[in-house]
């Protein structure tokens, strides 16, 4: 797909909005207040059509497409390229590995290197991580290493999804208590965790303690089918 999807209907900018924070929604969940069952009906079939959204056993879920509108939907321009981001490699005394939960879609649930969009108004990439490290983990006096880019493409049978351009940055700390959302992984035993895409490659490539890096990584997304329940 060369140019974004255009949503402009309410309803189904509703229904795709409240997909954004769950895996899976019902069907009485995703009707907009005062909007009758046959026309909220009608746009869900046509976001099913469109690829936008997918029925599975569990409910409702936004489909490749879906993924896709929802990780370019604040671009401007209406063409697919890539974000970019700031991600950290932070490591303990003991060898783990910090991993934080992505709390919404594309790819809600699963756990990544703790991450951030880069923002017009950062004056630095610099300034988005130590905004990171204060706001999201809670640590400041930090000395970042820059410690290369990565450019993540993701795809679901052969639809692309998404484009990032990652600047990773490490640190050591032992500072950081876990919560719901951040976890102190070991290395070895990522395979417990349902893995953000690109993860593991990026954890290993930061590893090497290389000067400085680029790699690029394309990854299949796994969607789960439509009658496939939701692991648990």
């Amino acid at each position: 797909m060369n140019t974004l999807t255009t949503v402009k209907h309410p309803v189904k900018k509703f229904i795709l909005e409240h997909l954004r924070n769950v895996e899976y929604a019902r069907f009485r969940d995703l009707r907009p207040p005062r909007v009758e069952t046959n026309a909220f009906t009608y746009h869900l079939n046509a976001l099913v059509t469109e690829g936008l959204v997918q029925k599975a056993a569990d409910g409702y879920s936004l489909g490749p497409r879906g993924l896709q509108y929802i990780h370019y939907q604040d671009k401007k321009s209406g063409q697919v390229g890539p974000g970019v981001a700031v991600m950290l490699l932070v490591q303990n005394s003991e060898g783990d590995v910090l991993l934080e939960r992505r709390t919404t879609q594309p790819f809600i649930n699963s756990w990544g290197l703790p991450s951030s969009p880069v923002l017009a108004e950062d004056e630095s990439l610099l300034s988005r991580v130590d905004q990171m490290g204060r706001n999201t983990l809670g640590v400041t006096g930090i000395s970042y290493t820059h410690a290369g880019d990565c450019y993540i493409r993701v795809v679901s049978e052969g639809e692309a999804l998404s484009a990032t351009l990652a600047h990773l940055y490490s640190f050591n700390t032992d500072e950081i208590e876990p919560t719901d959302s951040l976890v102190w992984a070991r290395p070895h035993k990522l395979d417990q965790y349902t893995l953000s895409p690109a993860t593991a490659e990026i954890m290993t490539r930061g590893f090497f303690r290389d000067p400085y890096f680029f790699e690029e990584f394309t990854c299949e997304w796994r969607m789960p089918a439509v009658d496939e329940p939701r692991h648990r």
